[in-house]
């Protein structure tokens, strides 16, 4: 009697083993039920238009995905930390995630410094970095096997921008107007590469912070100089505010003097400025904007779609947030259902040519090659909207 009470304890005890080793070596972020995502974004401050319209675009996929049954039968969890575009908040939210929330991935996460700020911790805890919503040259370099990006960089759209200009509008003073942060010395780094290329130089740099509000000065400098093409390392307010002086300082912005930026500029609330303060804005961008009455009929539809999701009009943000997350989505099913970081790696590192949801842009990674495209568009503010210039630009 008592051999079978040993024996049924034994049982009890290693069954309670198996349970806790097999607790032990399932993926973090990873349940029978759940994945959990994590994204730490700008839901306020000055890049809030990107934070707001990424995050939206992404759990519409996430939701369509979920509604339709989830990933191998587990459900997508979107868990969201608002960082404000304020460095020290990122790595709070960072910490909260992976180390608290335990999540899988992170997915979406806003700014360039910001991300590179979260880097550390993220590679320490073997936390992939997917699709962040920078551009920048170090989402992917150095190479490492944990980081992938699906855009151009801001320093490729600089260059091909500004040396469109020159060849096609007859621009020889080039300058530039840029956030004296990592994402501003980007554009910097391409203004001076490309005018170097060209055989120029760059006649004046000017900087300023990333919520300034009055550049009178950069713009009195820049008209001092002569300056006929700028190169601005500017998001949403940033990009305005300075057109809107310019004009107000007498400069025939689109005649005179040509500005240029980069994918952080392609919003419709840059184009959209009342007055016209915009008009004339030259920015580079993955694909061309999506409105009710213009651009891809895929977007269109699209685009109908996420206004009755989210109640919003879509926006570069969005359509880049639903890209990014498609292409989650479609990673996670590869990865099949013993779901692991390594597999996810493996799954994304064997795509190739995955179409975008809104233009003939497609997207291929490799083992050696973690971003998902070198190519951009050129679009222009015209009459309040983003107009494709040119649909391939390069330098």
């Amino acid at each position: 009697m008592q051999i079978i009470k040993n024996i049924t304890k034994y049982a009890a005890l290693s069954a309670l083993s198996l349970s806790v080793a097999g607790m032990a070596s399932a993926e973090t972020g990873v349940t029978d039920t759940e994945i959990l995502i994590g994204s730490v974004t700008a839901l306020s401050g000055p890049a809030s238009v990107w934070g707001v319209g990424g995050t939206a675009g992404a759990r519409m996929k996430f939701d369509e995905v979920n509604a339709a049954g989830g990933i191998h039968g587990r459900q997508i969890k979107f868990l969201v930390e608002d960082h404000g575009y304020q460095v020290p908040k990122a790595i709070q939210g960072a910490n909260k995630l992976i180390n608290r929330d335990g999540v899988f991935a992170m997915v979406l996460s806003l700014g360039t410094p910001h991300n590179n700020a979260m880097f550390n911790m993220m590679m320490g805890k073997g936390v992939p970095s997917l699709f962040p919503f920078t551009a920048a040259i170090s989402m992917t370099e150095p190479h490492h096997k944990l980081k992938f990006s699906n855009t151009s960089t801001y320093y490729d759209q600089t260059r091909a921008g500004l040396k469109y200009l020159v060849e096609n509008n007859g621009r020889s003073k080039i300058c530039a107007l840029y956030q004296d942060t990592d994402f501003g010395h980007e554009i910097r780094n391409g203004t001076r590469d490309q005018a170097a290329a060209m055989g120029m130089d760059v006649v004046l740099e000017v900087t300023h912070g990333p919520g300034d509000t009055d550049f009178t000065s950069q713009i009195g400098q820049i008209k001092a100089a002569g300056c006929d093409l700028v190169a601005l390392g500017s998001i949403i307010k940033d990009a305005i505010i300075p057109l809107a002086t310019a004009r107000k300082m007498g400069l025939k912005v689109g005649e005179d003097i040509d500005f240029t930026g980069a994918l952080a500029s392609a919003s419709k609330i840059v184009a959209g400025v009342d007055g016209g303060l915009t008009e004339g804005f030259y920015v580079g961008s993955l694909y061309g904007m999506v409105y009710e009455d213009s651009g891809s009929e895929l977007g269109m539809e699209w685009a109908k779609a996420y206004k009755a999701y989210s109640g919003q009009d879509a926006d570069n943000p969005a359509m880049l947030g639903y890209d990014s997350a498609a292409l989650l989505v479609l990673a996670l099913e590869k990865a099949g259902k013993k779901l692991t970081r390594n597999k996810l790696v493996s799954a994304i590192e064997d795509m190739k040519n995955v179409p975008s949801n809104f233009s003939e842009l497609t997207y291929s990674f490799s083992k050696k090659q973690h971003r998902g495209t070198n190519k951009s568009v050129l679009m222009q503010v015209q009459n309040g909207k983003f107009v494709v210039i040119e649909d391939s630009v390069s330098y």
